[in-house]
């Protein structure tokens, strides 16, 4: 087989049963030294657990690292709690020294509780960078760093930034297209500096971990998918967050028409202006075909009357969606927004609806029954009650 098949083989590989091809024949002694992708996961990790081979990690991965012959386009490192007693960071700043040699163009760095990785320098060498994820980190970026000028994809999760170190980076990525925020990013990143991406194609994000924003409105939301002529996906968390009441119709005065998928959670949809948000985000989504929605669950007996009224939806354009998936508890505004969601989606093929938690056969029976008796506009639409 020519070599770039063989390397394409053992990439796909565990790395541990890439480097043990090594036995099979002289031919084959070498063939691992190929590799393209380096894949230091959890199952790994476990391997070395099971072999009793987790205390020469570092001795391991540089090993890997020294022996590799060609460009090494993907490098994972998961680092968990045991193994970094054994590491320093001054290891995983040599590794990315090597790497921003070998032309490296997808990192991911993962490391599970203890002290936050102090995130190499070398690590801002990479720049032929186009794939970022990083986990449980700390970000401070050099000051002689320009930026990735090649950066597609960045997903962050529990990383803490410098003061205003991220605003900086966000304007020394030109090409972004996915941005992905998980829980606990900095205070300080403002959603106007998000806003300035018009690259982004996919944006996922919690507003309660921006700029310190736990009071939003609709308007606050339009304006920031407004921004993003280019989004295609787009994922929303309100955990934490206040909703003030709004006039959405007033705060939307264009449509999202790229926009092809969209997840909404924890949004109270007993809350009228959070109710409203969600029908008129769907309703301004004119190509909207994929729709995931997981309302939050607040103290029972105690609803919260909603301000809008689906009679206002009735005559409204009609949507795109193939694909639906709600989680409810059954209440009055969610049958309301899954009536509006079948009544207005003639192209609808399939709406999953998860049950927040078990129901008695009673009221399983129903909310069974409510829902046989909306109007479909699909004829072909599968409602399953999972």
């Amino acid at each position: 087989m020519p070599d770039n098949v063989v390397t394409h083989i053992l990439d796909r590989l565990p790395l541990q049963d890439a480097v043990r091809t090594s036995i099979l024949s002289r031919n084959w002694r070498l063939k691992w030294t190929t590799l393209s992708q380096l894949v230091f996961d959890k199952n790994f990790f476990e391997y070395l657990l099971k072999t009793k081979s987790e205390n020469n990690y570092e001795k391991i991965i540089s090993r890997i690292l020294l022996n590799i012959r060609g460009v090494i386009t993907k490098f994972v490192l998961y680092i968990e709690e045991q193994s970094y007693a054994i590491l320093d960071d001054e290891d995983v700043n040599h590794w990315m020294l090597c790497l921003s040699r070998k032309g490296v163009k997808d990192i991911s760095l993962c490391k599970e509780n203890g002290p936050r990785l102090w995130l190499p320098t070398h690590l801002f060498s990479c720049l032929e960078l186009k794939h970022l994820k990083l986990n449980y980190c700390d970000f401070d970026p050099p000051s002689s760093f320009n930026g990735f000028p090649n950066l597609l994809s960045l997903e962050l999760h529990i990383v803490r930034f410098e003061s205003g170190k991220f605003v900086e980076f966000f304007t020394q990525c030109p090409v972004l297209e996915t941005l992905t925020m998980g829980f606990s990013i900095a205070s300080n990143v403002k959603l106007a500096e998000i806003a300035k991406l018009a690259n982004l194609k996919k944006l996922s994000f919690c507003f309660g971990n921006l700029d310190k924003r736990l009071i939003i409105s609709s308007g606050v939301v339009f304006e920031l998918v407004g921004s993003l002529p280019k989004l295609e996906e787009l994922e929303m968390e309100f955990l934490w967050c206040e909703f003030i009441k709004d006039d959405a119709k007033k705060r939307c005065p264009t449509t999202f028409p790229c926009l092809k998928t969209l997840e909404i959670s924890t949004m109270d949809l007993e809350n009228g202006g959070m109710l409203s948000c969600a029908f008129e985000i769907i309703r301004s989504s004119p190509n909207l075909q994929t729709l995931k929605i997981i309302p939050s669950f607040g103290d029972e007996g105690i609803p919260t009357p909603s301000v809008c009224s689906l009679e206002d939806y009735k005559t409204t354009r009609l949507l795109q969606l193939r694909s639906v998936e709600f989680t409810h508890s059954c209440t009055e505004n969610e049958l309301r927004l899954i009536e509006y969601l079948l009544a207005c989606s003639p192209f609808l093929e399939k709406i999953v609806i998860h049950p927040f938690c078990a129901l008695q056969p009673d009221d399983e029976l129903r909310f069974a029954t409510e829902l046989l008796k909306l109007h479909r506009a699909s004829p072909v639409v599968d409602i399953d009650l999972n």
